[in-house]
């Protein structure tokens, strides 16, 4: 893993934006008024600013658990031992995909969420499918269940938990506390530049993503719920041609798909219909089960499906949920169709090479096709192949 990610370093190094012709200051930086930032002992000038700091792991307020040492998403790849025991605290992405991986590792993994299940914001249709998944792996899941307290005992923690069921303890040689996100906007004088922010949304953006101090902008986790690498550098290219280049664009229009990388992967974009229904949008569901996929089959990926949602009553594709071994790839096709418009006829109509596990998407919109034969369609239709015979 070390030797993967050092060879990948360079594409966000200090170095390649120096080569780029990039003014690069390393420290912390401070506004120190609405046109200026002073780091390192250096105040700079400038026409227009992004604020783009980021996040960080969010640490629940449970007694003696920041003196169990926890880890993070980021401490967690330095550790050079693999844990015996292993618990997580939370069960989005984050904790599923490190209990997961850990499991599969050798650790005897504890997955300890509040809620009834696991990716709450996720299909739930989906999120059972990984449940099952995460279980054959080993994972031991607690769900309804809290964390009251965490405790030493030598040279492991003591995790007091409570639920429907009663009280008890989870042991431990290692915590994983993956439970949200945190703004990082202590010490950047947001105030000072006259830029409104708050502690659980960080920097408040317009659709412009233009803070309230029209010089500045945001981009990324620091703004926006789609707290992704790929939503932020969606974001960046927006704030670019809007601050440079007189641009209009609105964060708004993105269509933004997101991946849970998990066996097998979840993948979502657009509505689901749980949002759908909750935004009291109509909407109709067309679903393809891997296991009618010949590729899916023989790849023994068949554990899966694409449901892809459209307006009801029409082919405009508004969302869809795919759950693949590959679904961070496969939901590019749909995404794509949704950018530019392209409906369910369309997707029907694309020649999809076979045998691929990207059939399973043309499949699904065969089916919307399907519901266009309706009874008077049928009548029809059989009155000219008779006037043809």
């Amino acid at each position: 893993m070390r030797r993967l990610r050092a060879g990948i370093s360079a594409h966000d190094s200090a170095n390649r934006s120096s080569e780029q012709g990039i003014d690069v200051y390393l420290g912390q930086a401070a506004f120190s008024g609405a046109r200026s930032v002073r780091v390192a002992g250096t105040e700079l000038e400038f026409s227009k600013a992004c604020v783009a700091t980021g996040t960080r792991a969010s640490m629940p307020p449970i007694p003696g658990l920041k003196e169990a040492d926890p880890l993070t998403n980021e401490t967690v790849f330095t550790l050079t031992e693999l844990p015996d025991r292993l618990a997580v605290i939370g069960s989005g992405p984050i904790g599923v995909e490190m209990a997961q991986s850990f499991a599969r590792f050798g650790s005897q993994v504890t997955l300890i969420e509040v809620e009834q299940g696991i990716l709450i914001r996720e299909d739930r249709d989906a999120a059972e499918i990984v449940t099952e998944s995460m279980r054959r792996d080993g994972v031991t899941m607690l769900l309804g269940t809290s964390v009251r307290a965490v405790r030493r005992d030598g040279a492991e923690s003591v995790l007091e938990v409570t639920s429907g069921s009663g009280d008890g303890e989870v042991r431990a040689d290692r915590i994983l506390v993956a439970a949200g996100r945190l703004p990082n906007i202590d010490g950047l004088g947001l105030d000072v530049a006259g830029i409104d922010s708050n502690p659980r949304d960080g920097v408040l953006v317009d659709d412009m993503l233009r803070t309230s101090n029209r010089r500045v902008y945001a981009a990324g986790d620091i703004c926006s719920r789609y707290k992704f690498t790929h939503m932020a550098d969606a974001m960046a290219r927006i704030v670019i041609g809007n601050a440079l280049f007189f641009g209009r664009s609105r964060a708004s229009r993105l269509n933004v798909p997101w991946c849970t990388y998990s066996d097998p992967e979840l993948a979502q974009v657009g509505l689901s219909e749980l949002a759908a229904a909750a935004q009291g949008i109509a909407i109709d569901t067309y679903r393809t089960e891997l296991s009618s996929v010949d590729r899916a089959v023989l790849d023994s990926q068949s554990e899966g499906f694409v449901k892809l949602h459209c307006k009801r009553g029409t082919d405009k594709v508004v969302g869809a949920t795919i759950v693949a071994a590959h679904a961070g790839e496969l939901i590019s096709e749909v995404t794509t169709a949704m950018t530019a418009g392209a409906g369910m006829r369309s997707i029907a109509a694309t020649i999809h090479p076979y045998p691929t596990q990207a059939e399973a998407i043309r499949k699904a919109a065969d089916a919307y096709q399907r519901t266009r034969l309706s009874p008077g369609v049928q009548r029809l239709l059989r009155a000219m192949l008779r006037l043809q015979a």
